[in-house]
């Protein structure tokens, strides 16, 4: 987002909508933040995988910010951007934002993180992706 941004709009590409249910809150109510990660891990992993032409290892993940508490019925959507590419790794940028019953269409952005992937083989050694 930029300083001339008046409303902030989700970077990247829509991949994955979920209903935030209640079977997956913490102890005060809120989605629990490991089912974020899950879903995050997810979003990242389809757009990665469409790069890389097959199969692919998590290596990391970094720079994940919880900013607002996600409630039971929001409607939580997953945005992906790839960020960089290497001869075997792709790094994959991905936001979360929700809107909630009351507030239909007014998104917000509740999490972003940044998730890298190496292609590997059958055998789960690197391989060049596109191959």
């Amino acid at each position: 987002m930029s300083e001339l941004d008046t409303e902030p709009k989700p970077t990247g590409k829509l991949i994955l909508q979920l209903l935030a249910h209640q079977s997956n809150t913490n102890a005060l109510g809120d989605i629990y933040g490991g089912w974020l990660l899950q879903q995050m891990d997810l979003a990242s992993g389809i757009t990665a995988r469409k790069l890389a032409q097959g199969r692919l290892a998590a290596v990391s993940v970094g720079g994940v910010n919880f900013m607002v508490p996600v409630q039971v019925g929001a409607l939580v959507s997953f945005y992906t951007e790839v960020r960089a590419t290497g001869r075997s790794s792709i790094e994959v940028f991905v936001e979360v934002w929700t809107d909630t019953p009351q507030h239909l269409g007014a998104q917000k952005k509740v999490t972003e993180g940044v998730f890298t992937y190496v292609a590997i083989d059958k055998n789960g050694r690197t391989r060049t992706i596109g191959q």
